[in-house]
């Protein structure tokens, strides 16, 4: 029968307690919310839902094609600039998504020939690129740039190492310039995700490279979502302007992609400008997480020390955490359930992210209702 393995995979997940539902959420709940990547709570500020309203009446519910073709409008060349200048780098590439523009900066960055050394706890788009890349790929140690120096060494042509800026699972943070230092010895690009740093880390937001001091640099080039801290949807590449009309000419989730929506455009421009305008919100963000944190584990939860906005608790197992995430939604609570294949250790874990917008007595409610339905 067709596709008759498929049943056979679903029962070994129901056995695993690794089987994923949709949960469509209406438009009002009465959950306190940890676990969407609202981190500056813009997504549904007067401004930024304005700002998408706007663009939506001004250019349509569409791109209507292509960047390539009808899909850029003058609304995508304000927000890549915009983008660029607020974090520091000569020019930017707007995306469909936060994934899209991973997959493009790691396969036309890894020509045939050259090679790819990426860091164990990498996102699954940096994974998926380096895949879809022509050049080979080596996995090097969790945030370890004597191993990504190893790898270097022992290749001669094209290279670039690969990691997130801060990661997604536990929420630690790369050590950016080790990183940096390893790929200058042998003249190697650096590509950094930076999807949970803008926003949170650096001077205002402007994110965790440009906290390094390595934005700008012409051997680093850096990819953003729109949809954390920013609020809306799509993504972008930063870098020197030779590689951003390089991924113009051969990045095929640029070329063959439909632009990102007017809309999207014009909620991610306007939250940017207000980011700008209100660079305490960055601050406040990375001030609860370290809250949660020092609650959490004074309440005799394992919790991992935070180095943006993500804190994770671990939990005993996945069934036991796919439990205890249930309980606490039950409880008013909404967090993040973390659980393999999606964790590169297989270490499930409640995923608890930090907002600006959260009250004093809405971090105590939350380490409350954690604490009482813990395993």
């Amino acid at each position: 029968m067709a596709f008759g393995w498929i049943d056979e995979q679903a029962e070994l997940r129901r056995r695993a307690g690794l089987v994923r539902t949709l949960r469509p959420r209406a438009a009002e709940s009465p959950l306190l919310d940890l676990a969407s990547n609202d981190y500056l709570g813009l997504a549904r500020h007067p401004e930024v839902t304005e700002g998408a309203a706007r663009a939506a009446r001004t250019w349509g519910g569409g791109s209507t094609g292509s960047r390539l073709v009808t899909g850029s409008t003058e609304l995508h060349a304000e927000l890549e600039g915009e983008l660029a200048d607020f974090c520091g780098f000569e020019a930017a590439l707007v995306f469909s998504s936060g994934y899209a523009a991973n997959l493009a900066a790691v396969t036309a960055l890894a020509p045939h020939g050259s090679l790819i050394v990426s860091d164990a706890g990498n996102h699954a788009s940096l994974i998926d690129g380096c895949r879809l890349a022509r050049g080979t790929t080596q996995v090097a140690a969790h945030a370890d740039p004597d191993a990504v120096r190893k790898a270097l060494g022992g290749h001669e042509g094209p290279a670039v190492a690969v990691s997130d800026t801060v990661f997604s699972v536990d929420g630690d943070a790369a050590p950016l310039t080790g990183l940096a230092e390893a790929c200058r010895e042998h003249g190697a690009g650096l590509v950094l995700d930076d999807a949970h740093g803008l926003g949170v880390l650096g001077d205002g937001g402007r994110g965790a490279p440009h906290a390094a001091g390595l934005a700008g640099a012409d051997d680093v080039v850096v990819t953003v979502t729109l949809s954390k801290s920013l609020g809306g949807q799509g993504g972008a590449v930063l870098g020197p302007s030779r590689v951003i009309g390089h991924l113009v000419n051969t990045a095929r989730t640029f070329i063959f992609d439909t632009g990102l929506a007017p809309a999207a455009v014009g909620a991610a421009l306007a939250a940017l400008r207000l980011l700008r305008r209100e660079p305490a919100r960055a601050a406040r963000a990375g001030e609860v997480a370290r809250e949660l944190h020092t609650r959490l584990t004074a309440a005799g939860l394992e919790a991992v020390r935070p180095d943006a906005a993500v804190v994770s608790v671990r939990a005993p197992s996945p069934e036991q955490a796919v439990r205890w995430a249930a309980d606490c939604r039950a409880a008013g609570l909404s967090v993040g359930c973390f659980r393999p294949p999606s964790v590169p250790d297989g270490v499930s874990r409640l995923r608890l992210t930090a907002r600006a917008d959260l009250s004093g007595a809405e971090i105590e409610r939350a380490v409350r209702v954690i604490g009482e339905t813990r395993p």
